[in-house]
């Protein structure tokens, strides 16, 4: 039997795995409280939901690492405050978020979430800990297409500049 070749969740974590995942519960943390105040500023119903179920995943991921860390005798970050919740209608019109700027910022969130994801996993040497962060990297997946959907159909869209090419063949 190899090196490190028995039941992961037995193995150690290696300095890189600690820092990771550690890392990942304290932007977690963060995201979830933006994402809280940019759910005040929403107007759309639709992109609340999006919304609420982003907050609702990052909670459930930030629980899934948080309890494998303390498995493995980390002490946890510290985590954002919960914002209070505010009225829509009370935020001025020059202080409040847009909605094609909220999802903007939402799915930018996902993005940097995907690239995360995928670095543990890559640097991961327990299996446990790699399928979890490609479960995480699949849930990202899937909302930010999510995101991209709802951009699309509400026209907050705003594409690069679009290559329309055509040979001299065809």
């Amino acid at each position: 039997m190899g090196i490190l070749s028995g039941n992961p969740q037995d193995e150690p974590m290696h300095y890189g795995e600690v820092f990771s995942t550690w890392n990942f519960v304290m932007v977690a943390n963060k995201d979830i409280a933006d994402t809280q105040v940019l759910l005040n500023h929403a107007g759309d119903d639709d992109l609340k939901k999006l919304l609420q179920e982003s907050i609702e995943a990052g909670k459930a991921a930030v629980k899934q690492v948080s309890e494998l860390l303390k498995a493995n005798g980390v002490a946890l970050p510290p985590s954002a405050p919960e914002p209070p919740h505010a009225d829509l209608n009370e935020i001025p019109p020059g202080a409040r978020f847009p909605d094609p700027d909220i999802a903007a910022t939402a799915a930018m969130a996902l993005a940097t979430g995907l690239v995360s994801c995928s670095q543990i996993m890559g640097q991961s040497i327990r299996e446990d800990i790699a399928m979890m962060f490609g479960q995480f990297h699949l849930a990202k997946a899937a909302l930010g297409a999510k995101y991209l959907k709802l951009t699309k159909e509400k026209g907050w869209l705003v594409p690069p500049p679009l290559h329309h090419y055509k040979s001299a063949e065809g």
